[in-house]
């Protein structure tokens, strides 16, 4: 079952799309370079319904596949079996039985992303697929490897897939609008699945780039009284601060109870609510990271490297510093990998630099039971690992000098870690 995607059409606009996919919804924008700015796919044609259930249903008896609220009208006259849960079971690599066939919850969710990906849109019409950015509300490994795996599926390459997270998808959005927004602080609630979150986002205008900053908090459900409960938090989250700009986002700000708490929030600042904020960030994530923008900024979260990792090496008579792994990336995305030609005694330096540090740290690996040889006869293959945003892996290997010298295979592995 394989749908058209467009994305081996040549077309002089890339399209960007950005899915923010939850347990509960899921909501798709799109973008391309010669828009104002990214538009989200609303499921009623001329109307601004965007959310789409995560869910995904087959036709009974045969292999006909529904999403989205047509599964669940499917389902509701008995005309499909639900597959329950669908987003977290693909995350657990589960697997799900339907009318007694057994399927991998992986390979349900590709089917509920080809739907999403054809979804009706006349601006991205025959359009390449420059990118698919994917935002989730918390990022993890087993999530990364889970769309690789569907990146893969849908024949993407490496460079057109990026996942991120919701507060970097809230980062890349703000800074995408009338810098009277962000001329100050800016406030994200989030009252989604009946749990309340705050993300603060200030920026370091000393700096260059200029250094972004989130600080996340969970406020947890509000009871009796939303309004009078809601007004505190925000008296209580943004004492002694300057708001320039508060964004309301979540199913839990829907219906009229915001009297007081609003009244707050209209003081002195402006106040934005919707749905789509997380879907469109991602669509100017994707921009961005392909170098299409100029971008100022540099935003370390949970999941960007805290080091530069480097060595000096001679090329060409011209001592230079070669870069492994660079700080801002992300730790799941990024590896690095060289070889060179040893030099004098067996072992290796590595220059560690801190991003708040302008002075770098020498690592020194020496090379253990290394076969003794004629100088520059060892070539070694170098690679780095991140395991996290503050420690990376070495893998070193002997290669020998081609038929030379044989290579002895032997590995060395180290960790580099900043604290």
């Amino acid at each position: 079952m394989k749908e058209d995607i467009n994305m081996d059409v040549k077309n002089s606009q890339g399209v960007y799309f950005g899915i923010d996919i939850s347990k509960k919804y899921t909501l798709v924008s799109y973008y391309q370079l010669n828009m104002e700015a990214p538009e989200t796919i609303s499921t009623v044609m001329g109307g601004a319904v965007y959310q789409i259930p995560t869910f995904l249903a087959k036709k009974r008896g045969i292999g006909q596949w529904f999403y989205g609220n047509e599964a669940r009208s499917q389902v509701s006259m008995n005309q499909a079996v639900a597959v329950d849960d669908l987003f977290e079971s693909a995350v657990k690599n589960e697997k799900v039985y339907i009318e007694t066939e057994e399927y991998l919850a992986r390979d349900l969710l590709l089917i509920f992303f080809r739907k999403l990906l054809t979804m009706p849109g006349y601006l991205y019409t025959n359009s390449p697929l420059a990118k698919l950015v994917i935002c989730v509300e918390h990022l993890n490994m087993d999530i990364v490897e889970m769309f690789t795996m569907i990146a893969n599926r849908l024949e993407l390459t490496s460079s057109q897939i990026l996942v991120i997270d919701r507060r970097e998808s809230f980062y890349y959005y703000v800074l995408n609008q009338d810098p009277n927004i962000f001329l100050h602080e800016v406030m994200l609630y989030d009252y989604s699945d009946n749990n309340l979150t705050h993300c603060l986002l200030t920026q370091n205008l000393n700096s260059t780039p200029k250094l972004i900053e989130l600080v996340e908090g969970n406020d947890g459900l509000l009871m009796d009284n939303k309004d009078v409960e809601f007004d505190k938090i925000i008296e209580k989250t943004q004492e002694g601060k300057i708001i320039s700009a508060v964004y309301l986002i979540g199913d839990g700000f829907d219906g009229d109870w915001m009297k007081l708490s609003l009244s707050r929030l209209l003081s002195k600042r402006r106040v934005f609510s919707g749905k789509n904020l997380y879907s469109k960030g991602a669509c100017y994530a994707g921009v961005i990271r392909d170098g299409k923008m100029n971008w100022p900024y540099l935003y370390l979260g949970d999941h960007e490297l805290k080091l530069n990792l480097s060595l000096k090496v001679v090329c060409k008579n011209e001592m230079k510093f070669y870069s492994l792994i660079e700080a801002g990336e992300s730790w799941y995305e990024t590896s690095g990998e060289c070889e060179i030609i040893l030099d004098g005694t067996p072992e290796i330096e590595f220059w560690i630099q801190k991003l708040d540090s302008r002075q770098a740290m020498v690592e020194v690996l020496e090379l253990h039971d290394m076969p003794p040889r004629e100088n520059r006869t060892t070539r070694l293959r170098i690679q780095a690992l991140p395991i996290s945003d503050k420690e990376i892996k070495l893998t070193i290997k002997d290669l020998g000098f081609g038929e030379i010298v044989p290579a002895s295979n032997r590995i060395w592995e180290h960790h580099i870690r900043i604290s």
